[in-house]
């Protein structure tokens, strides 16, 4: 069983709303910088490019270092946090 942050599991206990990128899990003022200055400053925007990429934990992973210069236990936390996100609210 792997163990989740409170940031986690704080933004899987409700909608997303508004909440800026950085509460995700996995995603820290740099790297909320970085994904904002690409126009990735909402939670949502980056939902959004995980559904483009059908809710691929290893393609969005992909992206995601990509994007932000993520390391793998950030993008693969910030993966998890949106497909538990989704398994609860979709």
């Amino acid at each position: 069983m792997s163990t989740t942050s409170q940031k986690h599991r704080d933004f899987v206990a409700e909608p997303m709303g508004d909440k800026p990128v950085t509460a995700l899990s996995g995603i820290g003022e740099v790297l909320g910088r970085k994904l904002d200055q690409q126009g990735f400053d909402k939670a949502y925007v980056v939902l959004g490019q995980f559904l483009l990429l059908r809710k691929d934990g290893e393609l969005f992973s992909e992206w995601l270092k990509d994007a932000s210069g993520a390391n793998t236990r950030q993008a693969s936390s910030c993966a998890q946090c949106l497909r538990e996100w989704c398994d609860a609210f979709l």
